[in-house]
């Protein structure tokens, strides 16, 4: 991995982190706050969308609207589930087990089906990243936690799913990362539309009570997606994928720290472990 990469990835694990808590504390706005700040996402990004096609002019073909469209339809269910799991549990305990089966996941797939060939060292720090995940999630939450798990590994496997997806995306068929991630929320907010029309008075209440959230995670989950999509243009997802990870730790503070939610103790050894396989990565 170069340093290029190293520092989209650790700056996209700030903003991911941070747009995640607001995610959190929006834990009860379900599909019509994921609605609203996908449309509000479309709006915002246009203008830099419109240039950037403009300068590189990139071939659009069937493939290239396919997999656009293949990758909306997969964040959909990314932001609905995910939301789902903060309405259910902590962000310390969600965040970490999503994240954390993401990347396991997604490097087992890069290796077996693109064919890529990481170092013992890179593996071995995708390895540590793991452990780190497994450990911060196994110290629970507050409350009932099943529900919350489930919704976090499943939410994981959707981040595996779409991180090789888009990876074919912006490496194979060549789609700039802001077109690729802004033509995904397109398609999120237009699948979502039919049920925010039927239920408008909640997403009145919704962009009344979460305004800035709303607005946060519009501006934020766009800008560190594409930060990362851009790293993968240009490098292998068996290393992006585990290196994305350090938000955990991010994330873990958050929740501890702002949200009261605990144990910080176990959770630290956890991120010791994560801060451990991305040393191992960016030497590999």
């Amino acid at each position: 991995m170069t340093g290029f990469s190293l520092g989209l990835v650790l700056v996209a694990a700030f903003l991911h982190a941070t747009w995640n808590l607001l995610a959190k504390r929006a834990g009860s706005g379900g599909p019509e706050f994921v609605w609203l700040h996908g449309a509000l996402s479309t709006l915002i990004y246009l203008p830099i969308v419109v240039v950037v096609v403009a300068i590189v002019r990139p071939h659009i073909g069937a493939a290239q609207v396919g997999f656009m469209l293949g990758s909306g339809t997969l964040h959909v269910l990314y932001f609905t589930i995910l939301q789902r799991g903060y309405h259910e549990g902590d962000l310390s305990l969600v965040y970490p087990l999503a994240r954390g089966t993401g990347p396991m996941l997604s490097t087992a797939a890069a290796i077996a089906f693109f064919g890529e060939h990481p170092t013992g060292l890179a593996l071995a720090g995708a390895g540590c990243v793991c452990i780190g995940v497994l450990i911060i999630g196994g110290a629970g939450g507050r409350g009932p936690v099943a529900p919350a798990v489930v919704f976090g590994l499943l939410t994981g496997c959707i981040i595996a799913t779409y991180t090789l997806w888009d990876k074919h995306a912006v490496s194979s068929l060549a789609i700039p990362a802001v077109l690729l991630d802004w033509a995904a929320n397109l398609v999120r907010a237009t699948l979502l539309t039919p049920r925010a029309l039927r239920r408008m008075d909640v997403v009145t209440e919704v962009w009344r009570k979460h305004r800035m959230e709303v607005i946060g995670v519009a501006i934020l989950a766009p800008l560190a997606y594409i930060l990362v999509l851009t790293a993968l243009s240009v490098s292998l997802v068996s290393y992006i994928a585990p290196a994305r990870e350090t938000s955990i730790l991010i994330g873990t503070i958050l929740g501890v720290r702002v949200l009261k939610e605990g144990r910080l103790g176990v959770r630290m050894v956890g991120a010791v472990a994560i801060v451990a396989g991305l040393a191992c990565l960016a030497l590999g």
